[in-house]
């Protein structure tokens, strides 16, 4: 258990928190919502005891361990893999490392064979036997491969890094688990493990998602941070947003029935109140007028950007073909013999863990590399607009937002282009801002307006959805569902793949499967196949 009595946090003037109070118990898994901004990484950070309210103060039981997801993913590069995630719970790295270091002695004296003894009957007292397997278990869920456990930590490239640091987190079965952003930068398999591990845990959970598949799958509670206050609700993501929906039509309702009663009695007031026999009778209508308070109807600090994806041009029925694309890259094949075609209705979801494959999939598309072999053709009908995984050279540049949106515009008109920029929440004063102090967020938020300028038929998205908030992920969705032209797009958002792909592709080690289907479907035939695997039952061709 772990509770914030009185916070208050103040930056500056503004108080980013006001007198919370919050208890989160255990057993229970709650997701930490709220507006770009609203504080939510903050406010772990002051459950963690990283920040220092500026008053109130945070309470946990005696004796619980408090686990958090680490975001330095250079922290660790000095260390194996293996010992950064039983760092997770220091107490036992620390018996583990002294341990070590008697034994090492050449002189190992008394004192030293007593110390060695109290550290191992504290060491077996917290299972450190099984430490190494735990860990190992833990990394091969998330799919981090066995080769890569004694390896050091500088050695690993991001992705894998990221999974590490979450078993890190999870090691040891803390008390209270605290996650920020824990499926960014994962494989859609190791979100799906990650669910089922905490839907099993059984301590407290606290986490911050953009993810609301996730959210609906975890959580059983909902914390929603709006105007400096946080406010629970029981359920998860889906039943918090129906049950704030349906406390602000409560609400609106209860103060359309006060105010026909205050007309109601203000007309009878100025009606009778100079008539002799009437006056005692409005009298008493002034004093009920004046107990009638109507309830205060903030609108949510969220905002939603506009997204509407309008092509200039109908795409005709020849799209895109691929025919035989091998790549070979720092001299790992990363793509083999892939072909497919893409017709004029298709939005492809590319989905599996082999991230890597897709993106050099999506740079050739683009015309930022050339495949070894194969070929691939556009239709004459198609324009194509490409949303990079890695856009850091879009920003490296002394542009203004408004300068660099201009130059991707026909419409050269200052009005026209901050049009597009006022869709995606920047204000006036930001068109002046330089493009390369952005946040991630807002860096993502500019080339959304970049391919809504162009007006391209045909959209390449290589995780459009990474430092975007829940609102913007909402809003890029239902702009994604509406497009009438083509999308080729990787997403680990679960819930934006079901909901936008048509089609669904996988680069595997064996080759390209190429499934018109919805993910969720995918997804049950993949099991099937899995499970008639395991029983040495034949696959049917249905399954893959």
């Amino acid at each position: 258990m772990i509770s914030a009595n009185n916070v208050t946090l103040r930056l500056g003037k503004k108080a980013l928190f006001e007198d919370v109070n919050i208890k989160f118990t255990e057993g229970n898994c709650y997701g930490l919502i709220g507006a770009n901004g609203a504080g939510k990484s903050t406010f772990l950070k002051i459950l963690s005891g990283e920040l220092e309210p500026t008053n109130g103060d945070v309470i946990m039981n005696d004796g619980e361990r408090l686990s958090v997801l680490q975001q330095d993913h250079f922290k660790y590069d000095a260390y194996a893999v293996m010992d950064t995630v039983i760092m997770g719970n220091k107490r036992l790295y620390e018996i583990m490392k002294e341990k070590d270091a008697i034994y090492m002695k050449e002189d190992f004296s008394d004192e030293d064979g007593i110390r060695a003894s109290e550290l191992e009957a504290e060491f077996a007292e917290m299972d450190g036997w099984n430490a190494e397997a735990d860990a190992a278990t833990l990394l091969n869920g998330l799919g981090v491969e066995t080769e890569f456990h004694y390896k050091q930590m500088s050695e690993l490239d991001g992705n894998l890094k990221v999974k590490v640091l979450l078993a890190q987190a999870l090691f040891g079965n803390p008390d209270v688990l605290l996650l920020d952003e824990p499926t960014n930068h994962l494989d859609l398999d190791a979100i799906a493990w990650l669910e089922e591990f905490l839907i099993n845990f059984d301590n407290t959970v606290i986490v911050v998602s953009h993810d609301r598949y996730f959210l609906n799958k975890v959580c059983t509670h909902i914390a929603d941070i709006d105007y400096a206050k946080i406010q629970l609700y029981a359920g998860n993501y889906d039943f918090w947003y129906e049950s704030s929906q349906l406390m602000i039509k409560q609400m609106k309702e209860a103060n359309k029935k006060k105010e026909e009663k205050i007309k109601e009695l203000q007309e009878f007031i100025q009606r009778f109140s100079a008539n002799a026999s009437k006056s005692k009778q409005a009298t008493s209508r002034k004093r009920a007028l004046e107990k009638i308070e109507l309830d205060e109807i903030k609108p949510s600090s969220r905002k939603y950007p506009y997204i509407d994806f309008r092509p200039k041009r109908e795409i005709g029925n020849e799209v895109l073909t691929v025919s035989n694309i091998s790549k070979t890259i720092d001299g790992v094949k990363v793509l083999d013999n892939i072909s497919f075609t893409v017709g004029h209705d298709d939005k492809i979801a590319f989905v599996g863990p082999n991230t890597i494959a897709t993106t050099t999939l999506f740079r050739i598309l683009a015309g930022e590399l050339e495949p070894d072999e194969g070929s691939f053709k556009w239709g004459v009908t198609t324009s194509q607009g490409y949303f990079p995984k890695d856009y850091t050279k879009e920003f490296d540049n002394d542009l203004v937002i408004a300068d660099w949106l201009a130059q991707y515009s026909e419409e050269k008109d200052a009005t026209y282009v901050r049009g597009f920029l006022g869709r995606m929440l920047f204000a006036g004063e930001d068109g002046v801002k330089k493009v390369k102090v952005l946040s991630g967020g807002e860096k993502v938020r500019c080339l959304l307006s970049k391919l809504m300028i162009m007006a391209s038929n045909v959209l390449i998205m290589d995780e459009p959805t990474n430092h975007l908030d829940m609102e913007s992920i909402t809003a890029l969705n239902n702009g994604l569902m509406k497009f009438t032209g083509v999308v080729l797009f990787s997403c680990q958002d679960h819930q934006f793949v079901q909901t936008t792909a048509n089609r669904i592709m996988e680069i595997t080690n064996t080759g390209l499967i190429d499934k018109q289907t919805t993910y969720d479907e995918y997804l049950a035939n993949d099991e099937l196949a899995r499970k008639r695997q395991i029983m040495n039952m034949p696959i049917e061709e249905e399954d893959v």
